[in-house]
């Protein structure tokens, strides 16, 4: 069953096009991150589906009820759409404690008075913040003001929660905590989550489907593993992942793909391959190694170093490619050595960025 349905979605500020053309269908109960570098459309992708934004082109449907459609007039308002959203600022009523606030959207929803007694409770009970109903926002940490968002977007039941970069205003710890209480609130509700960051651990740590986006476009949805084991695209591939694959660049000659007049793997017939995609843990910084290589910084990361440097200038004249493989010593920054590469690249990819 699909709980949400992009249909070729498109917004247009004037003549610049920040969503362009999507679609996607969110099935039921799933957690689906968008994710991209800023700019890539995901909070206006959101706050269209929230109904915050109107729609140039395209539909959205919930369920099986269409809730915008421009082409005939359809445009369900947010309150009518049967979504909850958590946004980053929290948006909390001031004036009133936790309790009110929690308590004041099942209110207008028409909830009687003990059944919104008895919700607010048992919200406030699962986000661990019973012991703060009394006090009002002024009195909380910011996490302590995004549970309460969260109890308060929750607390209806809705079908479908909407979250707008919900941590991005916490500290590391704070965010490591509320990431892990977001991944349990979902799994205990069973709500289809629609989830706007630019963190790929939060992305990684949460979705059960990722949608990567890109100057407004969709490069790939499915679950995070397979985006992280099969990228669609370049753009996936040296996007998603801490650290992402490496990218080598290069060019085709004679059917083979080159880079500094190293034979890199055969292209198939017909391709003009752009990119070969390695493991960042297959290639290994050895003097003997068939690329140049400068290192920029060495970073310990769970008994290894994360080493990024460059890759010497390639053939096609664009440059050094930045990269960051996993080594198991220590770099010194400044050094220039060489990277050997596996025989065989795991993935080649177009002149268009796309999996040959």
């Amino acid at each position: 069953m699909t709980a949400l349905t992009l249909d070729r979605l498109t917004k247009r500020f004037g003549a610049t096009t920040v969503v362009d053309d999507l679609s996607l269908a969110v099935p039921a109960g799933s957690f689906l991150v968008l994710l991209g570098p800023s700019g890539c459309g995901k909070s206006t992708t959101l706050r269209m589906l929230a109904g915050l934004e109107d729609v140039t082109a395209g539909r959205i449907r919930v369920g099986d009820r269409v809730v915008v459609d421009p082409a005939v007039g359809v445009d369900v308002p947010a309150e009518r759409r049967g979504l909850g959203m958590v946004f980053q600022s929290y948006a909390l009523w001031p004036h009133m404690t936790v309790r009110q606030n929690v308590g004041w959207p099942l209110a207008v929803a028409g909830w009687s008075r003990d059944a919104r007694r008895d919700r607010v409770a048992e919200v406030l009970a699962d986000l661990e913040i019973a012991a703060l109903a009394d006090r009002s926002p002024a009195q909380l940490s910011g996490g302590q003001q995004q549970r309460v968002a969260i109890a308060r977007t929750i607390a209806p039941r809705p079908d479908v929660v909407l979250f707008d970069e919900p941590l991005s205003n916490l500290d590391a710890r704070l965010r490591t905590e509320t990431r892990a209480l977001l991944g349990r609130v979902h799994r205990e509700t069973g709500a289809t989550t629609v989830y706007v960051t630019h963190d790929q651990v939060e992305a990684l740590a949460l979705a059960t489907h990722i949608a990567v986006l890109r100057d407004g476009r969709l490069e790939q949805l499915g679950p995070p593993e397979e985006l992280l084991e099969r990228p669609a695209t370049a753009f996936v591939a040296g996007f998603l992942g801490s650290p992402p694959a490496v990218l080598v660049g290069g060019r085709t000659v004679g059917g083979r793909l080159v880079r500094d007049a190293v034979d890199l793997a055969p292209v198939p017939s017909g391709a003009d391959a752009a990119h070969a995609m390695y493991r960042p843990q297959d290639l290994v910084i050895d003097p003997g190694g068939q690329l140049a290589f400068e290192v920029l910084e060495s970073t310990p990361a769970g008994g290894a170093h994360l080493v990024t440097g460059l890759l010497g200038g390639a053939d096609d004249a664009r440059g050094g490619d930045r990269v960051t493989v996993i080594a198991d010593r220590r770099e010194a920054p400044g050094r220039t050595t060489r990277l050997r590469v596996p025989a065989a690249p795991a993935a080649l990819y177009g002149t268009d960025g796309a999996l040959l």
